[in-house]
C-alpha cells in the first residue's frame, strides 16, 4: 500500500490499484492525519484546518462524521480491514497508524536526507542516485488535488522547501561530478520560481561562465541586481558582487 500525496493524492492499494481520493473534507483531513502519522492530532486541530476561524456549531459531531466515512472509504477498497486499522482515536482526537514505506512524504525525507549524507562523505555517485530517487516521487505540486486550510499550508510550504534543498543538493553534486552544463536549464527554471534565491542565482552564473557562457553570466546577474532592487530595494550580497567582478574581469569564478 502507498499514500502518494507528492502530486495529485491517491492510493495504491496492495493489489496494485490506484484509488483517487476526492477533492473533499474527510480527505483534507486523512491527509493531514497522515502528514502528522504516529502523532495523534487534536480534534482542535483538525477543526481549524477544517474550518479556520468559522466552524460550525456541530463542528465536533461532523469532524466524527468525516472520520467515519475516511474509514468506511479505506475499507471498501481494501486499503484496510479488520486487522489492521489506519485512522484511530486517541483523546484529545486522532491519529493514523503507517509504516513509513507506505507514504511518499517519508520516502522522499529519507532519500533526500541519505542522499544529504553521501553527498557529504563526498561518495557524489550514490548521493545523486537517491536524490534523483528522491525527487523523481514529486508528481507535481504537493496536495494539488486537496483542499487546504492553514494548517496544511504550512505543511506545503515544508514540503516545497524539502524539494528545494533536494535540487539544491543535487545540483552541488552533478557540479562536484563536473556536469554543469546539463544543470543550467534545471537552474533557469529554479530562478524564475525562487526569484529572490540568491544561492541559485550565483549557481547560474557560475554554470554559465564555466561552460563559457560570459554574456549570459552577467545579463543574470542584472536580472538578479533588477529583482531585488524592485522586490526588496536591496543589492546582492557582497559574495555575488565580487563574483559579478570576476566574471567582468575574466577571472576564474569560484561558487
Amino acid at each position: 500500500m502507498r499514500f502518494n500525496l507528492l502530486g495529485r493524492v491517491h492510493v495504491i492499494t496492495d493489489a496494485g490499484c490506484v484509488i483517487p481520493l476526492k477533492s473533499s473534507k474527510a480527505t483534507q483531513l486523512l491527509v493531514l492525519l497522515l502528514l502528522r502519522r504516529h502523532e495523534v492530532v487534536g480534534s482542535g486541530v483538525l477543526i481549524e484546518e477544517l474550518w479556520a476561524d468559522d466552524p460550525p456549531r456541530s463542528a465536533m459531531t461532523t469532524l466524527q462524521t468525516y472520520v467515519y466515512h475516511t474509514r468506511r472509504l479505506l475499507g471498501e477498497h481494501r486499503v484496510t480491514s479488520d486487522d489492521r486499522e489506519l485512522v484511530l482515536t486517541q483523546p484529545p482526537g486522532y491519529f493514523a497508524l503507517i509504516d513509513e514505506d507506505e507514504l511518499d512524504v517519508a520516502v522522499a525525507e529519507r532519500l533526500i536526507r541519505t542522499g544529504g549524507r553521501l553527498l557529504e562523505e563526498n561518495r557524489l555517485e550514490e548521493a545523486l542516485a537517491s536524490l534523483d530517487a528522491g525527487l523523481d516521487l514529486w508528481r507535481g505540486p504537493a496536495l494539488s488535488t486537496v483542499p487546504c486550510g492553514r494548517v496544511l499550508e504550512s505543511n506545503i510550504a515544508h514540503l516545497e522547501e524539502l524539494r528545494l534543498f533536494g535540487m539544491q543538493l543535487r545540483i552541488d553534486a552533478n557540479w562536484r561530478l563536473g556536469r554543469i552544463g546539463p544543470m543550467i536549464p534545471e537552474l533557469r527554471s529554479l530562478v524564475i520560481s525562487h526569484p529572490l534565491n540568491e544561492t541559485l542565482h550565483a549557481k547560474l552564473m557560475g554554470a554559465l561562465c564555466q561552460m563559457g557562457r560570459r554574456a549570459e553570466a552577467l545579463e543574470s546577474y542584472r536580472n538578479l541586481r533588477r529583482i531585488l532592487s524592485d522586490e526588496l530595494g536591496v543589492d546582492p550580497t557582497p559574495e555575488i558582487q565580487r563574483m559579478h567582478m570576476e566574471i567582468l574581469n575574466g577571472e576564474k569564478v569560484l561558487v
